[in-house]
């Protein structure tokens, strides 16, 4: 018989045992070792069924036992010293509280996405592993964030393999009474909700959960209640699920109701109102929206309150590619906004005009969420260096006149959670090596250049711990292999040689990732021959273990998953490759620290960071990658071997394929297999060790996730909060008539001659001496803006074959005396002559104004007429 309806039953612990609860409704045990080892030690057998889950191992825990350690003064000191620890960490002041005064008070963080643990599966991969991180190590540093997101019945799908090799989606409902949530209430104990109008006057009604992360409150928004009709009620089923409606409807719901949630949670909590509001990727754009209107309602007009929203507002874009961005469109979400839907005090056109796609090659019927992330935020970044470049030069076109590295999109390089990532044995060693405090501090924290201390460790030590490791990942796959071969069908006389799979004396490579095409899973397949004999060279052997979810809707990609499997399951290889069903949080914890190699082999530049070498390196893995994401930022021979690329715009895709699976297997046969299994004198493979070491002290801790949050918090966060506080309504209303007042008048700007002051620079002779200063004298027209409102710039240096100026700097020169008889304007200035070779320099007018982030925020800019360029024998050689 089935149960018509199901529900938790939790046992009463007894009064000395309470704090457990308090331990377990709080995530920070998801990455503190002791407070994991107490929960474990309640019951260990339970504790594996519950999969590390403290809120499950509880609801399961026999009244017997719990009577049992209410008794035992050994368990009970123990639980008091987890309990002060706890209460110590999220009261006591950290890095953020020993900062200098102007950080913003609060900060709200939107993704629509968090992986936080395993046991709260509401994650699909990077984009979601980066949001949880960052909320941990804001809590580490002390960092007053509120993480808001959805709460999904469904999360991301669980994945099993058919028995040949096709992958196979679950949806398991997940009961939030069974997650390690709490349910935000109102002060007469009701459920806290937060709703949205929809067209034909419904509504969308949410609930908010609560998830503790260490210092930082996680709000969840759950439309599956009672209010809402069937329709709605799925709004919040399923990770990235289901057509453009919906998918807009989640997304309206994240932004607009998660702001309404942060105030409904500041409200009842007495929490610090956020000065900054940040939204890593699109999907939470909307929630300027509703902060417009929120300011609307208070009195100012939209442009003002554009300004108002956009000075506090920090936008992070994850995608290299166009087709990553959500688009929707317009006249779907003209509909669901208005007079008969949700924001009705607001213009829809104003709204459609914000995610218009006004750059060349742009569609104008669609609705384009990152463009409107862009359009919404004073500040914006990618997530490393090389995908800060591709941002600007992807989304160039809304900044046109400028060229792409000008465009106002920094770079903050993702990082990774050390505590959560790194191996508890790993962990060990580092406090044996540092002292526990530093080893702690060093990892949540951060801020060293080198962890110098880990020179100390010897050898032996170092590769000892590496086989430990490499013993636990093989156990670790044999029960997943064998657990995944019985959900394919196979019996338990047809899986003996499961046993025998994989060596934990064999170099061990890991790749684990989602596996759209981009990321080429199969890329170690193009010579399947040369593949197995690499993995069986009977001297120097290789094992790989693959794991790897395809979007249920993406055929190709699992078209990519079941060529891997199926080679993986010849016998002649089975026990040197396999590929590893359902890779999530647990998995990862344990495969990072077992490999002593991570391959990452992407489409250059496709990859916007790539987090997962990260975690491996902070393992003391070896990354051998292709130079993109956060590699090509800080390869080094040291850290590991970089796949060389055939990334020419010309290159025919398969050939490109083929040039790089090549390069590929060179680097395994000829350096990466002889450095691994090379002897020294000691009988240890010294160079490999030595490696490790450097991976461990020069790369450690750079790929910090408490690194990559004190980068937000100084270069994006209290700049962010400064401009907010500049701009009250008054402010606001200033500036929103300057700007509309400059992009009125922009036409009448323009230079209308340049001449410098050098004899030996002519038209005819077009050569200088280093170190020669020009007198520019430049007259313009300003039309009816006056020089408050500009800046007018001398801009030189190197220029290529077609005359463009590749390192460019500016000077600002300076109006002399006042307009003449026609209202033009003379500006002056020196330029002097700092480099050799092709040289030239040109002159440019932009608005100027205190309150800009950018010189480029409203991409204007006016520079010399045609007729002037023609005539203007500026270069020199």
């Amino acid at each position: 018989m089935k149960a018509i309806r199901r529900f938790t039953v939790r046992p009463l612990l007894p009064e000395p045992l309470r704090p457990l609860s308090d331990l377990a409704r709080n995530l920070r045990w998801s990455w503190h070792t002791e407070t994991r080892d107490l929960f474990r030690s309640v019951d260990p057998g339970r504790w594996t069924v519950a999969g590390g889950d403290p809120v499950r191992l509880l609801g399961g825990a026999s009244a017997d036992r719990l009577d049992e350690l209410a008794a035992d003064e050994g368990f009970l000191r123990r639980l008091a010293a987890a309990s002060d620890d706890l209460h110590a960490y999220v009261t006591g002041d950290r890095w953020y509280q020993r900062q200098s005064a102007g950080l913003p008070a609060a900060v709200a963080y939107f993704s629509p996405e968090f992986g936080i643990t395993a046991a709260l599966p509401q994650y699909s991969g990077g984009l979601g592993i980066l949001a949880g991180d960052h909320l941990k190590a804001a809590s580490d540093l002390g960092v007053p964030l509120i993480g808001v997101g959805l709460l999904y019945r469904h999360g991301y799908f669980r994945q099993t393999l058919s028995r040949d090799g096709w992958q196979q989606e679950h949806y398991p409902v997940l009961d939030p009474n069974e997650l390690p949530v709490t349910q935000l209430n109102e002060e007469d104990g009701t459920p806290a909700h937060v709703s949205l109008a929809l067209p034909g006057g419904r509504r969308l009604h949410a609930r908010i959960w609560l998830a503790q992360v260490g210092r930082v409150p996680l709000l969840l928004l759950d439309s599956d209640v009672e209010e809402n009709d069937l329709g709605e009620r799925g709004v919040t089923d399923r990770l990235y699920g289901g057509g453009s409606e919906h998918r807009l409807l989640q997304e309206m719901l994240l932004g607009i109701g998660g702001v309404r949630a942060v105030r409904t949670y500041c409200r009842l909590t007495g929490h610090a109102p956020p000065e900054v509001f940040h939204t890593n990727e699109g999907h939470a754009g909307f929630l300027g929206l509703e902060r417009i209107a929120e300011l609307g309602d208070a009195g100012l007009g939209f442009d003002a309150a554009l300004e108002a929203v956009r000075a506090g507002t920090v936008f992070t874009t994850h995608t290299p590619v166009p087709a990553g961005i959500d688009r929707f469109d317009r006249d779907l979400v003209a509909r669901h906004f208005g007079p008969d839907a949700e924001l009705p005090r607001m213009d829809v056109g104003r709204v459609l005009d914000l995610g218009r796609e006004t750059y060349p090659g742009g569609e104008p019927s669609l609705f384009n969420m990152a463009v409107m992330g862009l359009r919404l935020a004073q500040r914006a970044n990618g997530v490393s260096l090389l995908h800060g470049q591709v941002s600007r030069e992807m989304f160039a076109g809304l900044w046109p006149g400028f060229d792409a590295e000008e465009v106002p999109i920094t770079s903050v390089t993702n990082g990774v959670h050390a505590p959560t990532w790194v191996a508890p044995e790993v962990l060990a060693l580092g406090a044996r090596a540092a002292g526990t405090e530093r080893a702690d501090d060093a990892l949540s924290v951060g801020g060293s250049e080198r962890w110098d201390s880990v020179s100390g460790i010897s050898d032996q030590e170092v590769w000892d711990l590496r086989r430990v490791l490499r013993e636990q990942l093989v156990q670790e796959v044999r029960d997943r292999l064998r657990a995944s071969w019985r959900q394919r069908g196979a019996g338990t006389a047809e899986l003996g040689w499961i046993d025998g799979v994989l060596d934990p004396d064999v170099l061990t490579i890991g790749f684990a990732r989602r596996v759209p095409s981009y990321k080429r899973l199969t890329l170690m397949l193009q010579d399947p021959e040369r593949l197995t004999r690499l993995l069986l060279d009977p001297e120097r052997p290789v094992q790989i273990v693959v794991a790897g979810k395809a979007h249920p809707a993406d055929d190709g990609g699992k078209r990519l998953v079941q060529e891997l499997v199926r080679f993986a399951d010849d016998p002649r290889v089975r026990h040197r490759i396999v590929f590893l069903p359902d890779y999530g949080m647990a998995m990862a914890q344990k495969l990072y620290p077992g490999c002593d190699i991570w391959l990452n082999n992407p489409l250059r530049p496709l990859e916007a960071c790539g987090t997962s070498g990260m975690k491996a390196a902070l393992n003391g893995c070896l990354n051998l990658s292709v130079l993109d994401g956060w590699w090509d930022e800080w390869f080094q021979p040291d850290f590991g071997w970089a796949i060389p690329t055939a990334d020419g715009a010309g290159t025919d895709p398969d050939r490109r394929d083929a040039i790089e699976a090549a390069a590929l297997y060179d680097l395994l046969e000829q350096r990466v297999t002889p450095r691994f299994y090379e002897r020294g004198p000691s009988a240890l493979p010294d160079r490999w060790i030595e490696m490790v070491r450097q991976t461990l002290t020069l790369l450690g801790p750079k790929v910090l996730a408490g690194r990559m949050v004190r980068e937000y918090v100084e270069r994006l966060y209290a700049p962010a909060a400064e401009a907010h506080r500049a701009l009250g309504p008054d402010a606001a209303r200033d500036l929103a008539a300057w700007k509309a007042k400059v992009r009125t008048a922009w036409h009448g700007v323009g230079v209308d001659h340049v001449e410098t002051a050098a004899t030996a620079l002519t038209p005819a002779a077009p050569t200088a001496e280093l170190g020669t200063t020009l007198a520019l004298r430049v007259r313009l027209r300003l039309g009816d803006l006056g020089p408050d409102d500009v800046e007018v710039q001398a801009v030189s240096g190197r220029v290529d074959e077609e005359d463009r100026i590749t390192d460019a700097s500016a000077v600002p020169l300076k109006p002399a005396g006042g307009p003449d008889l026609e209202g033009r304007w003379v500006y002056e200035g020196p330029l002097s002559l700092d480099r050799t070779g092709p040289y030239g320099y040109t002159v440019r007018v932009l608005p100027a104004h205190p309150l800009l982030a950018s010189a480029a925020e409203l991409g204007l800019v006016a520079g010399p007429s045609e007729e002037l360029l023609e005539g203007a024998g500026v270069l020199m050689r």
